[in-house]
């Protein structure tokens, strides 16, 4: 595993606002996460939780103010920032026709090798064995575990994830938290949403209310 201790972890969010279907859902808003630390947006539905996320991975620009990715904004450094981070939402993000293993093969292709092997990954998350079956032959919170292995194998310092336990039981969950935790402690940084309740021993971990905001 490569160890991310010695790495400049830092995304910043300077006064961003963001409006949709003519509804404003937040303004003026500043957040910040470096290495070793978890930010957890919480909030009812529709207070643009999913929203914010995808604007601090770039995937939505924000309507005002800039996200930046140690100090410099995420659009002028685009190639290095989406190396090391991975976004994993809603939906899974995996080809249901190719097996668990065909899957993070491809990924790695797309983004270079990480800090587990693909067995280590599999095995992590609990999927060794299984790692030779077509992913619609998996049930769901297996389908989710191998999105969440995604994590793994590519050298992500920053995991932004969506409600990343819908569809574990609770020894899934577990198991994601003991994932977060290492991550932290090798001062990874993460940003989420989760209606559970998210229980880390590692890092600082920080709240962000969007009911609040």
């Amino acid at each position: 595993m490569t160890d991310l201790a010695n790495s400049t972890v830092h995304l910043q969010a300077d006064s961003v606002e963001c409006s949709r279907d003519d509804r404003l859902l937040f303004e003026n808003l500043s957040v910040e996460v470096s290495g070793g630390e978890a930010l957890i947006l919480e909030g009812r539905n529709g207070t643009g939780k999913t929203t914010l996320l995808r604007i601090l991975c770039g995937l939505r620009r924000p309507d005002e103010g800039e996200v930046r990715w140690s100090g410099v904004p995420i659009e002028e450094c685009a190639v290095d920032f989406h190396r090391h981070m991975v976004y994993v939402g809603h939906l899974d993000g995996i080809k249901r026709e190719l097996t668990a293993l065909e899957n993070l093969r491809v990924l790695q292709t797309l983004s270079g090798r990480g800090r587990y092997t693909i067995e280590e990954a599999l095995e992590a998350v609990k999927l060794g064995g299984f790692e030779d079956i077509p992913v619609h032959f998996l049930s769901a919170g297996q389908k989710r575990r191998a999105a969440l292995a995604r994590l793994l194998v590519t050298d992500a310092r920053l995991w932004v994830l969506d409600e990343p336990f819908t569809s574990l039981d609770v020894h899934g969950i577990e198991l994601v938290e003991s994932l977060m935790d290492t991550h932290l402690s090798a001062a990874g940084a993460l940003v989420m949403t989760s209606h559970h309740q998210v229980h880390l021993s590692a890092g600082v971990v920080k709240r962000l209310n969007l009911s609040e905001s």
